[in-house]
């Protein structure tokens, strides 16, 4: 497993935060006993302190791993590629990385299988992986090739310098043309698969823009301030006007999950340029025509 830090803190702390459920004596003696590292060096002290755009990894002893990573076959589209990186467009039902809980290849056994070579300092299990978009989100995302450019993006996102914006498809009629969700996320403590609204989470903010309506509900462009787990998703639903198609957090089973992560932009880690991608919605994102580049980036 591996985090991207986004505030400084102990790593005990920190990884007491982000592994649930695990008890601080356990991951005290795992960390003592070299299973974390920090920017892909090992640590054993547990109050080390860990810093924004730190990469942390971790294995927790007895924990069952992910499968093998094997090379796929995939066709990929690629938005922005060079030496250093590239932005890669991630289908539907692909989820971004291995997990224990999945049999099926990732995104990443598909890079590697176009052999394009990818950062390791983020564990062995998410090579070149900045930052990730849920299993059934579409959109785009910054793959690093080396261990530098991921540390620099890396902190990129965690100073919330590097831009992301979506679109969706939302329940309901929405009258404001622009507002703020300003809630705290953490994990639900009912269901550890989920996360929820709650004032002992994290910080969360998520920027909110009217597109138009439509039989759907209404459509919207969104921009993520902090980047927490299912942020959109939870913020959305926390609000009464669920993202259409998401069974998880809205009852809402009939169609594909109308969420797209349709623009990213960042500092190019080692040129300095400003990088700009932007993706269309898919095929099966309702009314995708309503969807035109200027209002998702002038945003």
């Amino acid at each position: 497993m591996s985090w991207t830090v986004s505030e400084r803190q102990r790593l005990d702390h920190f990884l007491v935060q982000s592994c649930e459920g695990v008890s601080r004596t356990k991951i005290a003696r795992a960390i003592e006993a070299g299973h974390a590292s920090i920017n892909g060096k090992a640590v054993t002290k547990s109050g080390s302190f860990v810093e924004p755009g730190d990469v942390v990894a971790f294995d927790l002893p007895g924990e069952p791993l992910p499968h093998q990573l094997e090379p796929v076959q995939m066709n990929l589209v690629i938005a922005y590629e060079d030496d250093d990186l590239l932005v890669v467009l991630k289908p539907r039902g692909l989820a971004t990385h291995p997990a224990p809980t999945l049999s099926e290849p990732s995104l990443v056994e598909a890079l590697l299988g176009q052999n394009i070579k990818l950062s390791q300092s983020a564990g062995t299990y998410r090579p070149g992986i900045v930052h990730r978009l849920d299993k059934e989100t579409t959109g785009l995302l910054a793959v690093a090739k080396n261990d530098l450019v991921h540390e620099k993006l890396s902190r990129q996102f965690a100073a919330k310098s590097a831009e992301r914006r979506y679109v969706a498809w939302l329940e309901g009629q929405i009258a404001s043309e622009k507002f703020i969700i300003d809630a705290p996320i953490g994990r639900d403590t009912l269901d550890r698969q989920k996360m929820t609204a709650t004032p002992k989470g994290k910080p969360a903010r998520t920027h909110v823009k009217k597109l138009g309506t439509g039989n759907l509900g209404t459509l919207v462009a969104l921009r993520l301030e902090t980047g927490r787990t299912h942020q959109i998703r939870v913020h959305c639903s926390q609000i009464g006007h669920g993202v259409r198609g998401d069974s998880k957090y809205h009852p809402d089973k009939g169609l594909p999950l109308q969420l797209h992560a349709a623009y990213l932009a960042f500092e190019h880690p080692i040129s300095g340029a400003w990088i700009e991608t932007y993706a269309d919605p898919p095929e099966d994102f309702v009314e995708s025509e309503k969807v035109q580049r200027e209002d998702v980036v002038q945003f």
